[in-house]
């Protein structure tokens, strides 16, 4: 029942999050707008992460009385229906005003067409990297600050929060420093810098030397979440791009292919993550080996910053800056007058 529940949910949200996600590119046409649109809407996605990482085990405990189990079934109900509000918040003040072109060609066609738009490809990979790392990184964040920090239970919800502030600070930051710097570039040098950082904390983090992790992990998460708006900005761009090279706009798939990436990401993280954690030995609740410690210090630094790295490099070959898309619109201006 639990897994059939699971499954539902996941489909569900993953058909409404498509025409969400693409709303943003209907919205406005100018990619500094986009761009301070994600940027808003990725701080309140990190308040509702706030919400979920730190609130709900605060409440599972006020709301179980003692029962754990039935603590975070009440919290996690409570979340649900506030996430059903705001769904049909969003759809009951949400107009489409543009008109959406239908295409006659089928799902095969279309997807040939969308494979031969290589910008596309690139972000597609991108998120699936991208994935991995945060997947692997926020996983194993609470088993190092309880097990390697040697903080307890304590710790995690400073040392989480800690994450959250620093993420919604960098989605603050990023639509005022891409005002004055190249996005792409950006996006480019911030995920190598998180590479450069994660490798640092690695070799400098002891196990005694609880503020250093704090303010490492507090700058990992900053320079690594600056690409969150940019990158789901992109996507609309991507669209643009494929237009102007193939003669034939394909959006819907675009946007829903660069969620199967994501989910794809998701579930190759999940399966490292799995293989890791046995492979050094993890065991929840008990006084952990050195072996297991060394593991989790790993999963929590080097291993995430080699995805963050081949981001980095990737990126060297995404073309679409604001002065390249300008090129892109006059283009299909000229095409469409």
């Amino acid at each position: 029942m639990a897994y059939g529940t699971y499954i539902l949910m996941t489909l569900v949200y993953t058909a409404i999050t498509i025409p969400y996600i693409s709303m943003i590119g209907v919205i406005t046409s100018d990619p500094v707008e986009r761009l301070s649109a994600n940027g808003y809407r990725f701080v309140m996605t990190k308040i509702a992460a706030f919400l979920v990482t730190i609130v709900v085990p605060m409440l599972a405990v006020w709301l179980g009385q003692g029962n754990k189990a039935l603590g975070y079934q009440f919290s996690m109900g409570l979340m649900g229906a506030m996430g059903a509000l705001l769904f049909i918040f969003c759809f009951l003040t949400t107009r489409e005003r543009s008109e959406p072109e239908i295409t006659s060609l089928s799902v095969g066609k279309q997807f040939k067409y969308l494979l031969r738009n290589d910008q596309w490809i690139i972000l597609g990979v991108v998120i699936l990297l991208l994935m991995c790392g945060y997947v692997i990184r926020g996983s194993v964040a609470a088993y190092y600050a309880k097990y390697y920090l040697n903080g307890g239970d304590s710790l995690i919800s400073p040392f989480l929060t800690t994450g959250v502030v620093a993420s919604i600070l960098a989605m603050i930051a990023t639509t005022w420093i891409t005002k004055f710097w190249d996005k792409i570039k950006m996006f480019r040098y911030t995920q190598i810098i998180t590479f450069i950082l994660s490798a640092l904390m690695y070799f400098s983090v002891g196990r005694e030397n609880l503020i250093l992790a704090f303010a490492f992990y507090f700058l990992i998460n900053f320079f690594c979440d600056m690409q969150m708006p940019v990158f789901w900005s992109s996507i609309a761009e991507a669209v643009d791009y494929g237009e102007k090279k193939t003669g034939l706009r394909v959006s819907g798939l675009a946007f829903g292919g660069i969620l199967f990436f994501q989910k794809f990401g998701m579930g190759i993280a999940g399966g490292i993550l799995g293989f890791l954690l046995s492979h050094f030995g993890y065991q929840a609740d008990v006084e952990q080996s050195a072996r297991s410690l060394t593991g989790i210090a790993l999963m929590m630094t080097l291993i995430p910053a080699l995805f963050h790295l081949a981001v980095g490099l990737l990126m060297k070959k995404y073309l679409i800056n604001n002065e390249y898309y300008r090129d892109i619109q006059l283009a299909l201006a000229q095409k469409q007058a």
